[in-house]
């Protein structure tokens, strides 16, 4: 069965462009279009779409409401193709994520041809990810009512591990932002430990998604210097298009060696060689990602005696990142997203002596 796409797009050009690239795919079928939200709105329950791709600016109804609307009245994988989604306008760019998009794709900054072949390709392959996506129920915010969180169950495994932690290094990919954003935010403003994190997003992103983050999360957040010392209580992402190491001293290197996997930074670089300084000190947290990025350098971290956590499949956007760590017996937990943060805020709980005495029942 062909992917049902329902393309919404205020430009009549722009629309029919991207659905002759789209028709040229034997694996999609575009069941609808619509110039505006609203009309994109009524036509859902009529075309059943598995995937929408929307506009961000349209008359009517915005890419942003009715990204809202469709979350709680028909959620549906939604990805946002936007001339308006480039590096000016990544403030809206999280706000659609934040609202229940699942993934971004800029329209290219030259303009929509039909033969711009790795732009169409690229489109074909975002869509057929996404249409695999679970995606759940949002409520709009204005009907939301505050409850109570109930508390977080932490597992009773932290037992088995003997080392104080000394770092933590995150990798994410698709679905990440939002991840990335339910652990950071749960973190006190005095946590102790420094952070790398590795998130792939497309080029002239990535300030934006710091800015976002930066906005609820009580720690600061900043792109990693080379030759810089990672601080406790910071968070650091390496620049776009780098890889980002550590030194034998422990600082900062960021490169431009070839991509790995066809990523640049790669979760896996970076992990390795925090496993190689910080060996059974280390903590590696890979969340939601397609792909397999990440998974060889968590079993790295495993295997230097450092503590793993994979994001669960129930929680994950797209179980591809942490379910290849799972298959290779790199992650000694796997735990829904609202409980990373609980279980490594536990791990800082033992002091030394608390170490001691688990070492002498062993």
């Amino acid at each position: 069965m062909p992917i049902r796409v329902l393309l919404v797009e205020d430009s009549q050009i722009a629309l029919t462009i991207l659905k002759r690239i789209l028709s040229s795919s034997p694996q999609i079928e575009v069941v609808g279009e619509a110039q505006s939200g609203l009309e994109a709105l009524a036509l859902i329950p009529e075309v059943q779409p598995d995937v929408i791709c929307t506009d961000l600016h349209m008359p009517k109804m915005d890419g942003l409401t009715f990204t809202s609307e469709v979350m709680a009245l028909y959620p549906r994988p939604i990805l946002v193709i936007s001339a308006s989604v480039q590096e000016e306008d990544t403030h809206q760019v999280f706000q659609l994520l934040e609202a229940g998009a699942v993934d971004i794709f800029p329209k290219p900054l030259s303009g929509l041809t039909v033969e711009n072949h790795a732009f169409g390709k690229e489109l074909v392959n975002k869509i057929q990810i996404l249409s695999g996506v679970k995606v759940l129920t949002k409520r709009r915010r204005s009907t939301q009512k505050t409850k109570k969180s109930e508390p977080i169950q932490v597992p009773t495994f932290i037992s088995n591990y003997y080392h104080k932690p000394k770092i933590v290094v995150v990798g994410a990919s698709t679905g990440g932002p939002q991840a990335l954003y339910d652990v950071f935010t749960q973190l006190p403003h005095d946590f102790p430990l420094p952070i790398i994190c590795i998130q792939h997003i497309c080029l002239g992103f990535l300030q934006g998604l710091i800015d976002w983050l930066a906005n609820s999360c009580p720690l600061p957040i900043q792109i990693a210097q080379p030759g810089e010392m990672p601080k406790p209580g910071k968070i650091y992402f390496p620049p776009e298009q780098r890889h980002l190491e550590l030194d034998n001293r422990g600082r900062f290197v960021c490169s431009d060696a070839l991509p790995l996997g066809g990523h640049r930074p790669s979760v896996t670089v970076t992990f390795v060689s925090v496993a190689k300084t910080y060996g059974k000190s280390a903590v590696g947290i890979l969340l939601t990602g397609m792909g397999r990025d990440g998974a060889d350098g968590m079993q790295a971290i495993a295997e230097a005696g450092g503590f793993t956590i994979a994001q669960d499949e129930a929680t994950s956007v797209v179980f591809g990142m942490p379910k290849e760590a799972i298959n290779l017996g790199a992650a000694k937990q796997v735990l829904p997203i609202q409980a990373i943060a609980p279980v490594l805020l536990s791990l800082l709980k033992s002091d030394s002596s608390d170490l001691a005495n688990r070492e002498n029942r062993r």
